[in-house]
């Protein structure tokens, strides 16, 4: 009786533990009906003018066009999988970020306008990610939160604390 007790309840219990996190597109994020909104890929500086690099550089952020764009309020608590681009927020001594943007394109909040704030995930991580080379995208898997922040560069729609986080490869 209580090994078929125990077979049951291991039998309900397995596919918790298997469960795959939900693999999302960045359209995705963009509610039915929301008005999608082209990203504006023109370079905000003129990196050919060596002399002036710098100065561009430190030229103020690029104003977001649509910084309370509408979210899905369904995907809040969802276990999820979303490639994308990583911009660092904070970068410690050691060359690892433990909080960036999630951008659906590179560039996005740093050479070029951010996208809405319904393309930007906000992500937390313990571990970080060391990052040595912003053209690499990533995987980033954890509990979705439909939840507004902040930050110099863009605003986000949606947060997420990182549970992984992996080199981006075609499925």
């Amino acid at each position: 009786m209580n090994r078929a007790l125990l077979l049951l309840l291991l039998l309900i219990a397995s596919p918790l533990w298997a469960a795959e996190p939900r693999t999302l597109e960045w359209q995705q994020l963009i509610p039915a009906g929301a008005p999608v909104i082209q990203p504006q890929l023109a370079p905000l500086h003129d990196l050919s003018q060596l002399s002036d690099a710098l100065a561009a550089e430190a030229a103020p952020a690029a104003r977001q066009t649509a910084p309370n764009a509408p979210v899905v309020k369904a995907l809040d608590g969802q276990q999820v999988k979303l490639p994308g681009y990583i911009v660092p927020l904070e970068v410690s001594e050691e060359g690892r970020t433990t909080e960036f943007l999630l951008v659906p394109y590179y560039g996005a909040c740093i050479h070029v306008p951010p996208p809405p704030s319904n393309q930007i995930v906000h992500i937390f991580s313990e571990i970080g990610v060391k990052v040595e080379d912003l053209y690499q995208p990533y995987w980033i898997e954890g509990q979705m939160q439909v939840k507004a922040s902040s930050s110099e560069l863009a605003d986000a729609g949606y947060q997420m604390e990182a549970e992984k986080i992996y080199a981006y490869e075609l499925e």
